[in-house]
């Protein structure tokens, strides 16, 4: 790893939450064409399987919280919810969004951004996530797919070896003890047992250290970090020499790191 002067003279790829979701309705088109408007190096976007077996971009299983009809994803058709509103609840400006297909999604990401795709639901939607990226104008080096489900990003890599897969976790303290689990190890003991190329961390400063991105680095993995939005966490995950840092406010973290 370089030595620290040379982490804190490099800006990491700044990821693009649900697009500029700050500033946007989030997992809409509008979104993620702000996002890149404002210069993220990548933008990431979450998807479902719907009942008609296509790939919609919306974070919730339900989409009661961001088009206000109450009911599962797995049940509407992608006829039914593109006929949503997924933006008037950002602002009325918003109201012709819709919740996009993948397709429709990356046709927006030109080819110098990176696109995160984030696998809300289970390995049945691998096989159709390869045969929408296979004709898609996306090239295999731009896309990375994460998820918090170890076995979902098993299958990922086996059905997409071509394309780097980032297993999520966040970290949490068992009853009765202070370390936050998992560990660095297990991390690594995961990643190893299902083939993933790196972790996605939640930016828990208390827990993602010099120690424990050294540890994950040194075994040969990669280690995201998200959603930061505060400039001085985003400059501590620099200075670590994290391989990139989501957020919700692209513009507003690559002007703080500068």
């Amino acid at each position: 790893m370089p030595p620290r002067e040379l982490k804190q003279n490099r800006v990491p790829p700044i990821i693009g939450h649900r697009g500029a979701s700050h500033d946007a309705p989030e997992n809409t088109l509008a979104s993620f064409r702000l996002a890149i408007e404002q210069g993220a190096d990548g933008v990431e976007g979450d998807f479902h399987l719907t009942a008609d077996g296509q790939i919609v971009c919306m974070h919730d299983s339900n989409a009661k919280r961001t088009t206000g009809v109450d009911r599962p994803i797995v049940e509407l058709t992608i006829a039914e919810l593109k006929a949503l509103d997924a933006g008037s609840w950002k602002d009325p400006r918003f109201a012709r969004e819709y919740p996009p297909t993948l397709a429709e999604v990356l046709d927006v990401v030109p080819a110098n951004v990176l696109f995160y795709l984030e696998i809300k639901c289970g390995a049945e939607i691998v096989p159709m996530i390869r045969s929408v990226c296979d004709v898609s104008k996306t090239k295999p080096e731009q896309l990375r797919i994460i998820g918090f489900d170890a076995e979902v990003i098993a299958a990922a890599r086996r059905a997409m070896p071509e394309v780097k897969a980032f297993w999520l976790t966040g970290f949490k303290a068992l009853e009765g003890e202070k370390r936050k689990q998992p560990s660095a190890g297990e991390v690594i003991a995961t990643l190893r047992a299902i083939g993933a190329n790196g972790v996605g961390c939640q930016a828990d400063m208390a827990v993602i250290d010099d120690a424990f991105v050294t540890a994950i680095h040194d075994a040969g993995f990669e280690i995201h970090a998200w959603t930061v939005d505060k400039p001085e966490d985003a400059k501590a995950l620099r200075d670590l020499g994290v391989d990139s840092i989501t957020t919700n406010r692209p513009a507003f973290l690559r002007q703080r790191l500068r």
